[in-house]
């Protein structure tokens, strides 16, 4: 069963990518970028990753599972990956993600994003924690939903790659007003983060070029 610790963990996997892997992963996205004539539609648009990006970051999160799961015990796959780029004045605001279904699986327990190019000053990736309510829903789930007894829920929002996703354009309003300490890391191209689903976080704006990276969801394959 989930236990909400996990929902709650930050971890990074340093050689998520390897040199060869950030060098074709970067060929792969400029020649689908140059094809698709692709921009993005607004702050952090998510997109499908391409076929040949899919498959080395599949074979880098089987490699990187083990990691992960010393800390989120319950995860045993991702979702397809998805794309996205920041320019600069560009940021991702405070938010979190939240379990959408907590009694469908697979249930996303966490995310995970791993930079393919670093912004010149600026996009930090960031957690930020709080003591205040107003991030919890009042909702518990239990062994009914595959979850430990009486696991509280926190308010959440989509992630799905394409245009009906959660646009990024600013704090959501239950947040807003909750006093937060914020936990920024440095984590170069190629250093996987994985966050729990419950984790408040965000990336800082960027000041001087352009953030671009891959970001997927972290799945249980429980019952449904």
């Amino acid at each position: 069963m989930i236990h909400i610790s996990e929902t709650l963990v930050l971890q990074t996997v340093e050689d998520f990518l390897v040199a060869d892997e950030l060098s074709q992963l970067r060929k792969v996205m400029a020649e689908e970028r140059q094809a698709a004539g692709w921009v993005p539609r607004h702050q952090a648009e998510v997109v499908p990753a391409p076929a040949a990006a899919q498959e080395v970051l599949r074979q880098a999160t089987e490699r990187a599972l083990p990691v992960i799961r010393r800390v989120m015990p319950s995860v045993r796959a991702a979702a397809p990956w998805g794309y996205t780029e920041l320019g600069t004045g560009e940021r991702v605001p405070t938010h979190l993600d939240g379990i959408p279904r907590p009694s469908v699986a697979p249930r996303r327990i966490g995310r995970i994003r791993v930079v393919l190019e670093e912004a010149d000053d600026g996009g930090d990736f960031y957690v930020e924690t709080t003591s205040s309510g107003s991030v919890w829903t009042g909702e518990l789930a239990g062994e009914a939903e595959g979850f430990q007894p009486a696991t509280a829920l926190t308010h959440r929002l989509p992630h799905a790659p394409g245009p009906d996703t959660h646009q990024h354009d600013a704090e959501p309003a239950w947040l807003r007003g909750a006093r937060r300490t914020r936990w920024t890391t440095a984590a170069g191209a190629g250093v996987a983060v994985a966050y729990g689903a419950q984790v408040i976080h965000g990336v800082s704006p960027v000041r001087a070029g352009r953030v671009r990276k891959f970001v997927t969801d972290l799945l249980d394959t429980g019952r449904d």
